[in-house]
């Protein structure tokens, strides 16, 4: 994952925590219940041990552990397209097998776009100043490279809310100036595009907050795009009489390929199939330990611990996603291989990633579409959130809905149709007093510190945080492999019109 903007995080502090209390159920109603499946909190056969209770914070432990070995023995990531990815899928395949599954990867190629060096943005005229990365302004991914030597800059109707949207905007654009454009309207893409057409140089996306945020224009561009914080963009375009700037970016596409694995329960409806998710691959920056060795290791305690239990009702299907990192890559993919058949045998879509952060809180991704940030929640997406409230309030926990904005694996699922939702303890938006009086840890910190960094480590996992989320998440996936009757009803389900401000980690538009 990446970061987000501050001023609206993944998960909004202050959001309205999950406090209902619990309703009556007629007798007629809990028979009905009791012939779709057991739609309570005890397990389906009375003999067994729930398996909130066997997927333990002791044993996800151990495979961190085992991730943070990897990773150290291996530069020190566990990123696409390295031997540290490499060895943590071979890890992955190997419990797997020794539970019983019969792992299998889904291979595919993608464009991977990188920087070869940092990139540069700095004002010539009216003065020299140089502007620092992730501080002022970022490049945007899939920008493409080019060197702009102390050009001029033309605002491009940056006091309108479709700034850069229309190509009448850049009418009179100056050929080769630098285009200074306002974020909001329209996607970044189309802004750079539009910027591109009118002869334009590079163009500049200022955020309409405050500070730097990371965007992206989908597809290689064909001029340097940049996204400047709200700060500094409102300073430029003041300065745009004699404004002139300096922009290098040095970057490239290239194809590559890469892998997820797989893994699916040998009993239960084949035609109802519960996917459970989350990427095993980190950023290149640190060993990824919460983000998102958490919810892999997760994944992979509760795959190990439901083949031990009768087979399930429904076929519960392991997915360790690649390439997320870079842009939901692998997830992406798999779903857009899967035939209109394959896609209707879904039932729902759970995720998990990052489930340990340090300064952590409940978060529940927003089935009900309740918070102003998330849309497109496919029908039944807001029955899944309920479960795993449902869970937390239980046991006394509060929880809160988390922002469906786009930003991990769900994003393909729900745009194909499959109702979705799963469990987050938070990156980069900031705790709030009420918020640590719910779960504790430190007000005005983000909910991880160590985000992104090479800090990611064992050392700071919250492991409080991994015990109560692990927990709600086991139950999720026992009660939706006895049931999915408040989550499809029936099992066909059309393609939903899904429009995010994400895609991934940066933002769109």
């Amino acid at each position: 994952m990446h970061p987000s903007n501050p001023g609206n995080p993944l998960h909004r502090a202050g959001a309205s925590p999950s406090r209902r209390r619990p309703t009556a159920v007629t007798a007629g109603l809990a028979a009905l219940l009791m012939t779709a499946g057991t739609l309570a909190g005890s397990p389906a056969h009375a003999d067994e041990i729930a398996l909130p209770d066997l997927v333990t914070a002791e044993a996800i432990e151990a495979h961190l552990v085992n991730l943070n070995t990897i990773a150290e023995y291996n530069g020190g990531n566990r990123a696409s397209g390295t031997a540290g990815y490499d060895v943590a899928a071979l890890y992955i395949e190997d419990q797997l097998e020794r539970a019983g599954y019969e792992p299998y990867r889904h291979e595919y190629d993608y464009e991977a776009w990188r920087e070869n060096t940092p990139p540069v943005l700095s004002q010539t005229t009216p003065e020299k100043i140089d502007y620092e990365p992730g501080e002022h302004f970022e490049t945007m991914s899939y920008s493409g490279p080019g060197s702009v030597r102390g050009n001029k800059v033309t605002a491009v109707d940056t006091g309108a809310a479709d700034s850069g949207c229309t190509a009448e905007q850049f009418a009179d654009f100056p050929e080769g100036n630098i285009a200074l454009i306002k974020r909001g309207a329209c996607a970044f893409g189309q802004k750079v595009q539009n910027a591109a057409d009118a002869g334009a140089s590079a163009a500049l996306v200022y955020n309409n907050e405050d500070e730097v945020f990371l965007g992206t224009v989908e597809t290689e561009s064909d001029i340097p795009a940049i996204g400047v914080s709200g700060v500094l963009g409102e300073e430029l375009v003041s300065l745009t009489r004699h404004l002139r700037l300096k922009i290098e970016v040095d970057s490239e596409v290239s194809q590559e390929s890469s892998y997820s694995i797989l893994a699916e329960t040998s009993g239960g409806r084949d035609d109802n199939v519960v996917v459970v998710g989350g990427h095993l691959d980190s950023v290149e920056d640190g060993p990824g330990i919460n983000d998102n060795g958490s919810g892999s290791a997760f994944l992979l305690e509760t795959a190990i611990q439901l083949a031990q239990q009768e087979d399930p009702n429904n076929q519960v299907r392991f997915a360790f996603w690649g390439t997320e990192e870079s842009g939901l890559v692998g997830s992406n993919e798999y779903v857009a291989g899967l035939t209109e058949e394959e896609l209707d045998d879904i039932a729902l879509y759970l995720n998990f990633d990052m489930i340990g952060s340090h300064n952590y809180g409940r978060f529940v991704l927003d089935g009900r579409m309740e918070l102003p940030e998330s849309g497109g929640a496919p029908s039944g997406s807001g029955a899944i959130a309920k479960v795993f409230e449902d869970y937390f309030e239980g046991r006394g926990q509060v929880s809160e809905p988390g922002v469906l904005s786009g930003r991990s694996d769900y994003l393909a699922f729900m745009q194909a149709g499959v109702a979705s939702g799963g469990l987050f303890s938070g990156a980069d938006g900031t705790k709030s007093e009420e918020q640590v009086e719910w779960y504790g840890g430190t007000a005005g910190e983000m909910f991880d510190p160590y985000y992104h960094t090479p800090e990611d480590t064992l050392e700071n996992i919250n492991w409080d945080s991994v015990a109560e989320l692990s927990a709600a998440g086991a139950h999720g996936v026992e009660f939706f492999a006895e049931s999915t009757l408040p989550v499809n009803g029936v099992l066909s389900m059309s393609a939903v019109d899904v429009d995010l401000p994400r895609k991934g980690e940066a933002w769109l538009r």
